[in-house]
């Protein structure tokens, strides 16, 4: 296993950490293909991720869709697993839904057009939002990568961008994904205490 590999498992296993990993049956098309329980007296249901193997061939026809590149570790996570929206804290990961292909990430991202045909353009590519209740796109600025692909995470002001038609970042939420992926899984440990 290799260290992209090993990052992206406790990635991965930080979900269960920093959220509850429930759903209201019905109301995502994806909860009942990661469900791990049946639905309790109010709906609800328990999800994890799914391990898979997709070719890179997905990953080229979503980029036939734009022009942008995500980072190759973020790459590999979208071949290599699917997963429910996931709030992690300080951001809620979109959801990359099961499925033949990339399409349900795709409509994840793209969901709000009027943001979507702004930050695009800017070389802003959407991947993720603010906490519960903050809808401010959380943003790979695709034009500040470094010497191995990876590039700056930022959040954006939902608000200028529906109202102004303008890219103003809230903030820097990390150096790139790799620092990201690293903070969360930190973080995920520190929630859950020694071992």
């Amino acid at each position: 296993m290799n260290d992209h590999e090993q990052l992206l498992e406790q990635f991965i296993a930080s979900f269960e950490k920093l959220d509850d990993m429930s759903a209201i049956q019905g109301l995502s098309p994806v909860d009942w293909q990661l469900s791990t329980t049946k639905p309790d007296e109010y709906g609800r249901i328990t999800w994890r991720p799914r391990k898979v193997g997709s070719p890179r061939a997905q990953l080229d026809r979503l980029y036939l869709r734009f022009p942008l590149r995500f980072p190759t570790l973020f790459e590999t996570l979208l071949l290599s697993y699917r997963w429910e929206e996931v709030d992690l804290g300080y951001y809620r990961l979109l959801a990359n839904p099961p499925g033949a292909d990339l399409s349900g990430f795709y409509g994840a991202i793209s969901r709000d057009s009027a943001v979507w045909d702004v930050l695009v353009p800017s070389g802003h590519l959407p991947f993720a939002k603010g906490p519960k209740g903050d809808f401010d796109p959380v943003c790979f600025a695709t034009k500040s990568r470094d010497k191995v692909g990876d590039c700056r995470i930022v959040k954006i002001n939902h608000k200028e961008i529906m109202f102004n038609r303008r890219v103003k970042i809230v903030s820097q939420m990390a150096l790139s994904f790799k620092d990201l992926v690293t903070q969360t899984v930190a973080k995920a440990n520190e929630i859950a205490g020694p071992a």
